[in-house]
């Protein structure tokens, strides 16, 4: 009866367990996915800089000048913002890395519970079988004297 309650709290505890690496999965490709935009925001806030440098050198008015400067400024405070939507995912990453490493670790002594009782199992058989055992090595000897 109680291997069986523990057979029903293993089952949930792997349940958990894998709803959790699940979870983490999902805040690791987030967190990928935010690096990528950070990267993309990187590489087009370079390629407008360089455009910028490129016109200037061809000679810009006060407003392309202005409107250059606002966009790198734009593009700057994006990129800002993405950092911290990168930091609070890798935030994300160790809630749910430590969630799942409690998971596993709850699962692991469910698991323990276990094989300790069918340990316990095994040798409550062995010495019912030695009782067995010695109570016919005496009834055969008590019958053949």
């Amino acid at each position: 009866m109680a291997s069986s309650a523990l057979l029903t709290l293993i089952e949930l505890a792997i349940n958990d367990v894998e709803n959790a690496a699940k979870n983490l999965g999902r805040c690791i490709k987030a967190r990928d996915d935010a690096n990528t935009q950070l990267n993309l925001l990187h590489q087009y806030r370079n390629d407008y800089v360089n455009r910028f440098q490129a016109n200037a050198q061809t000679g810009l008015n006060v407003t392309q000048f202005t409107n250059f400067q606002g966009f790198i400024n734009k593009l700057d405070q994006a990129i800002e913002g993405q950092k911290k939507i990168v930091a609070d995912a890798e935030y994300k990453i160790e809630l749910a890395r430590k969630n799942w490493q409690e998971c596993e670790k709850k699962r692991l002594s469910y698991k323990t519970l276990i094989d300790r009782n069918a340990a316990a199992e095994v040798i409550k058989e062995n010495k019912r079988d030695q009782k067995q055992t010695d109570e016919r090595a005496g009834r055969t000897l008590f019958y053949k004297k």
